[in-house]
């Protein structure tokens, strides 16, 4: 996971809209802010996503 995504994911998290868990409202949020790293993250590697909501690492 390269920092980007990290960032990415966190700047997602802090917005408060969507349940993280919930991959497809993420997806739509991630869109809206062109966030196109994180799209093809969660795409390639849902578990190192899960995994990385569940733990920070």
């Amino acid at each position: 996971m390269t920092d980007t995504v990290k960032e990415q994911i966190l700047a997602i998290r802090a917005t408060g809209v969507a349940n993280m868990f919930d991959v497809y409202a993420v997806q739509r949020l991630v869109f809206e802010r062109d966030f196109f790293e994180l799209v093809y993250y969660i795409e390639d590697d849902r578990a190192g996503y899960v995994h990385f909501i569940l733990t920070g690492e």
